[in-house]
């Protein structure tokens, strides 16, 4: 028993021990508040939650990249459109209407595995001519990866639809299903269960995927590889000459963390049923995956996961509805007046929602004025901020 206490004292102590414990109740908790709050609708917000969890499999990823390698990609939503057409052309009936003429129509389990694979083989083919390049010259190489890739997508219209996409894809198929409460039915077995526009099988897969990501990603960074990443991102010579070969570490970096991007992608599109181009820009996917990996933490998986679904649910749920939040403060306080247009003035409602960029950058900006290391970063970030620019080396700085 005493041991018991002491473990679970020491759990306590450990900052990211209590976010998980945190997410892993949300995990419980949140269908069950849906259920409750939004009875048939609860749908809605698994959906919402299914989706932020695609944002964190990337996060978990270019974290590997970016937090664990120092390596600045900007090109990451390439990987992720390449996952996801691989889903689309190998997991619908796309290929028929192509000079192929024949559709193909792989299992999504097995196209888990290759668009995982394709995006890793992807990740090395953009690693190799950047292995000289460190800073600003490697984002900018990345950058243009990530231009490449989505204007192939678009402008090869005979093999990728172009501009429209591919629609009508395959839904993921299960043996063996469960169903119960949190389907609206009663507790039983269900065979060769398609997932089709419920959102509770993708909620659930999402959540298992993210577990074996987190795994995995603990265990490379507690590896041998891991180390060699993290001495190369703080002094590649140094590193090199104690040892470690730049080059198969920065080619393993590039390729394990845009194998988890096209993993995020074909989970992406099997969900949508359909994808294009647009999905897949610069801003709104490379951009703001590096924006959740820096908030949350660089190097802290914990931190990266909540970093990755604030932003999300900042982005897509907390400012859209900013408008309607402050016409009704408005009108509960008397203020009504406020949302009724007068000349320049559009109404509160509309003047808030020209300010949404606006919001979301001050946001932004606020949190790295005052946690410029991140929510919750690694030891070794934090002590590398705090503490690295004196004349003490950083492992001994982290550790006092």
């Amino acid at each position: 028993m005493p041991r018991l206490l002491r473990r679970a004292r020491g759990l306590t102590r450990n900052r990211d021990a209590i976010i998980y414990a945190i997410l892993i109740a949300g995990v419980f908790i949140v269908p069950a508040i849906a259920n409750f709050t939004q009875g048939t609708s609860s749908g809605v917000v698994l959906d919402q939650v299914a989706n932020a969890g695609v944002f964190v499999l990337l996060a978990i990823g270019l974290n590997i990249v970016v937090g664990f390698a120092g390596l600045l990609d900007l090109g990451y939503a390439a990987f992720f459109a390449i996952g996801a057409y691989t889903y689309a052309m190998f997991g619908s009936g796309w290929l028929d209407v192509t000079a192929l003429h024949h559709a193909v129509h792989i299992p999504f389990w097995i196209l888990l595995f290759v668009g995982m694979g394709l995006a890793a083989l992807s990740g090395a083919i953009l690693g190799a001519p950047t292995l000289r390049l460190r800073g600003d010259y490697l984002a900018i190489v990345t950058l243009g990866f990530g231009e490449i890739v989505p204007r192939i997508f678009r402008i090869k219209i005979e093999w990728t639809g172009g501009i429209n996409g591919i629609t009508a894809l395959d839904q993921p198929t299960l043996p063996v299903w469960f169903t119960g409460p949190w389907a609206g039915q009663d507790f039983g077995i269900t065979r060769n269960q398609v997932f089709g526009l419920d959102p509770v099988p993708y909620y659930i897969l999402i959540v298992i995927l993210i577990a074996v990501s987190v795994v995995l990603a603990s265990n490379l960074y507690r590896s041998r590889l891991g180390r060699a990443w993290m001495a190369i991102r703080e002094d590649e010579v140094a590193a090199a000459a104690m040892g470690v070969n730049p080059v198969t570490i920065k080619l393993l970096a590039f390729s394990i963390g845009a194998s988890f991007s096209g993993f995020a992608g074909v989970f992406f599109a099997a969900k949508l049923g359909g994808i294009d181009p647009t999905l897949f820009g610069f801003q709104n996917i490379s951009i703001v995956i590096l924006v959740m990996v820096v908030l949350g933490g660089m190097g802290n998986i914990s931190g990266v996961i909540v970093g990755a679904i604030g932003v999300y649910f900042l982005q897509n749920v907390i400012i859209p509805q900013l408008p309607t939040w402050t016409t009704g403060a408005a009108s509960s306080v008397g203020l009504s007046f406020l949302n009724n247009p007068n000349g320049d003035w559009a109404g509160l409602g509309d003047e808030v929602q020209r300010l949404n960029f606006i919001i979301f950058g001050l946001i932004l900006v606020g949190t790295m004025l005052f946690r410029p290391q991140g929510l919750f970063p690694s030891q070794l970030r934090q002590a590398e901020l705090q503490k690295g620019t004196s004349d003490q080396s950083v492992f001994d700085a982290s550790t006092s």
